[in-house]
């Protein structure tokens, strides 16, 4: 059955509502998400995160092609460009198909005077393609980091700059979270062993289990039911540390999406917590996450700056606040193309 929409051209609305909003991709994703099929969801999410991850790269090989990039009202075109030429490098897509399905991308852009120009440019990558990589290898681009970074990290590690960067550009291992009010992590891991999907445990933190190869939730068991959370390792290590307990007051300040709040509730389910953010929108994915997880906390849009106005005369007992590190660029990969470079 044909659908109705263009993954492509929804890509490229992403993008550019991270790189031209400053919006998270994570917050952007799940509402895009809703109005497609679920066997496209997994490749609109390759495609966003897979362009954003080589960014460099691609703006590079742009610059190549064209005389002038596209600006202005027309800015989600280059970005639909950019999307073609990661599918026809990066993807198993057919060629054909990529090259159509992204062409077809302009007329949902609403601008289908365009599609030749779509069409001229990535056939044109496509004749030039082994060349132009080639000599791509010979620039910054392709360590996939702003020029500003690359050069502050070599500054700062000549010696150990290369294996940093090539750390950086892995992509991330999928963790889980097992919802102990549910399953202990080795009853998890036995229904995933059950499952076919392997996993191994952390040998540090209580509750988080690295799959070996990546899967769609959808087939982790009992995750609509909450038994299960995907997030990162050292997320989950930072309420290890925080050692949540019953009864206690506790502020999860910068809260969204809401993975630290529900790992909170999960290890002492009778903690009373505050979730603040300043971003109203964010905040649906909080609630989001504390439904499916059948948890409950006070959730509230507040600027941290000015607790007396969301928190009033109340005392924490204990308080967890995230901060964005420029050590962290792996996931999710847009972070490191949004910060511009710091005043000296």
């Amino acid at each position: 059955m044909k659908t109705t929409y263009n993954l492509r051209s929804i890509a490229a609305k992403a993008i550019s509502q991270v790189l031209d909003q400053g919006q998270s991709l994570s917050t952007v994703l799940p509402g895009l998400q809703k109005n497609i099929s679920e066997k496209d969801r997994g490749l609109l999410q390759e495609l966003c995160f897979g362009t954003l991850r080589v960014l460099p790269q691609l703006e590079w090989c742009l610059q190549q092609l064209m005389a002038k990039p596209l600006t202005g009202k027309q800015r989600t075109l280059h970005y639909l460009l950019m999307v073609g030429i990661y599918q026809l490098v990066h993807t198993r897509i057919p060629a054909h198909a990529a090259l159509a399905e992204t062409v077809e991308g302009a007329v949902a852009l609403k601008r289908p005077q365009l599609k030749g120009l779509i069409n001229g440019v990535l056939r044109q990558f496509q004749r030039q393609q082994e060349d132009l990589i080639q000599r791509m290898e010979n620039t910054d681009s392709r360590y996939l980091h702003p020029s500003w970074l690359l050069n502050r990290i070599k500054k700062a590690y000549p010696e150990q700059w290369e294996a940093i960067i090539e750390a950086n550009n892995q992509r991330p291992p999928m963790w889980l979270r097992v919802n102990r009010i549910h399953h202990s992590r080795d009853e998890y891991l036995a229904l995933l062993q059950a499952a076919g999907i392997d996993a191994a445990p952390h040998p540090e933190y209580a509750d988080a289990l690295r799959l070996l190869t990546p899967s769609a939730v959808s087939e982790l068991p009992g995750f609509a039911e909450g038994w299960v959370t995907v997030q990162d390792a050292s997320a989950q290590g930072s309420v290890d540390l925080l050692d949540p307990q019953d009864g206690e007051m506790i502020l999860d300040l910068c809260c969204a999406p809401g993975g630290k709040t529900t790992h909170i509730l999960e290890a002492a389910p009778k903690a009373h917590v505050l979730a603040v953010d300043v971003d109203k929108q964010r905040l649906v994915r909080v609630n989001e996450n504390l439904q499916r997880l059948k948890l409950h906390a006070e959730v509230k849009q507040g600027d941290g700056r000015e607790p007396q106005s969301w928190a009033g005369d109340r005392q924490f007992d204990k308080i967890l606040l995230r901060c964005a590190l420029l050590c962290n660029w792996r996931d999710p990969p847009p972070s490191r193309h949004q910060v511009a470079a710091p005043r000296q």
